[in-house]
């Protein structure tokens, strides 16, 4: 195998099951990925399914240039779509020939990731796969009893070994999605690098002003999807003590929308509960620096993006204590962990934050922002850069 020039731009094929406008982390490290390395001068692609019926095409995009493939919509969930592999082979080959990568960056062992992957490594071009799949991410749409979702999780774990064992570098984002790879896919060098963030897009600008709410406002934000638990934060605020006006804004779309509306009804929390649907960048942006107090509960968070955006607007959070989720709180400095599905403990660590003193909430947020710091976009895009031209998981274990 080749390797690329040390100095010259590279052109650099990222293959992405989910991109935008999905909304979901592994789309939006994607589309940020690209925006990184086309901002480096390099010539990047990316290939990914289209979001609607119909042929194969390409446009130029600001991230560079987006080809997309003929797929499939999925009867059980409402926008991610599949590639099959004896629709999509013969355009991804024809690709290779036109584009001629120099590395190629798989999101997923998945249809397009996997058939990208092939063709790599059977034309000697260099592969990096990232990891940003777990199995509960599936479990919701999959309408089978429990013993044949554990099935289903092992196959997919096997599977990823299987495809992403034939990369030159396999990486995911936390060193706990790393352990569970080598745990259940049993692949035994996987590098975490985070999906990487700009924090200085989450502070306030020059001369800018944003009022906070006139009540203590707590944010999720993400996909509404079961895994995520919005369930148990509603309860829990339904939990805290209504002298303390606790309210919640809910950012995103997802197929657990109605059933979280109707939880809202049942509790009475219609004044209190505000579902703000899918949010501009810039509307997510303000509703960060607005927040008291941000809450993830979901968990099967590989590193969770929206965390960390939440924490680079100095918010304090409190977080499931799942996955990589621990990762991101210093107990009693920035936030609180919960004990997952214990929306009890969880109401109990909100009212905790949300009764202190506002300069003592604005002290955990400045924590916050202080972690964010080991998660820069730079440093993510100079990892992958380094693995692009030849660097190995050596050059980078610790």
């Amino acid at each position: 195998m080749s390797l690329p020039d040390d100095h010259k731009p590279l052109t650099i094929l990222i293959a992405a099951d989910t991109y935008q406008p999905n909304i979901n982390g592994a789309a939006q490290f994607g589309l940020r990925l690209a925006k990184g390395m086309t901002a480096r001068g390099h010539d990047v692609h990316v290939l990914a399914p289209r979001g609607d019926k119909g042929g194969p095409f390409t446009e130029s995009r600001p991230e560079g240039t987006v080809h997309r493939l003929r797929s499939r919509s999925v009867p059980t969930h409402p926008y991610f779509r599949i590639c099959l592999p004896w629709e999509i082979k013969k355009h991804i080959s024809m690709l290779f020939d036109r584009i001629q990568p120099d590395v190629v960056h798989i999101q997923s062992h998945y249809m397009i990731g996997e058939y990208t992957l092939y063709e790599a490594v059977k034309r000697g071009v260099r592969v990096v796969a990232t990891n940003h799949f777990m199995p509960e991410n599936l479990a919701p749409f999959l309408p089978f009893p429990q013993w044949f979702l554990d099935i289903v999780a092992k196959n997919s774990w096997r599977d990823m070994g299987k495809v992403m064992g034939k990369a030159d570098v396999v990486t995911t984002p936390t060193p706990l999605a790393a352990k569970a790879m080598h745990d259940h896919a049993f692949l035994h060098k996987v590098l975490p690098i985070s999906n990487g963030i700009d924090a200085s897009v989450y502070e306030l600008r020059e001369g800018e002003t944003v009022e906070k709410h006139t009540f203590p406002t707590v944010l999720f934000a993400g996909r509404l999807a079961e895994e995520k638990h919005i369930d148990v934060l509603i309860d829990a605020v339904a939990k805290t003590d209504r002298a303390l006006n606790v309210h919640l804004e809910i950012v995103g779309g997802g197929e657990v929308k109605p059933a979280l509306e109707a939880q809202v009804a049942r509790l009475g929390l219609e004044d209190r509960v505000k579902f703000l649907g899918l949010a501009s960048d810039e509307d997510l942006r303000t509703a960060y620096i607005r927040a008291d107090l941000f809450c993830m509960p979901g968990t099967a968070e590989l590193q969770s993006l929206v965390t960390l955006e939440a924490m680079s607007a100095a918010t304090p959070v409190v977080l499931a204590n799942a996955m990589a989720l621990p990762h991101l709180v210093r107990e009693g400095e920035n936030g609180y962990l919960f004990t997952p599905m214990n929306s009890t403990e969880l109401a109990e660590k909100i009212t905790k934050i949300l009764s202190l003193p506002a300069e003592e909430r604005e002290a955990m947020g400045r924590v916050s922002r202080e972690m964010v710091g080991k998660h820069s976009m730079a440093s993510t895009l100079d990892t992958f850069e380094g693995l692009y031209r030849g660097e190995s998981y050596e050059d980078h274990a610790v």
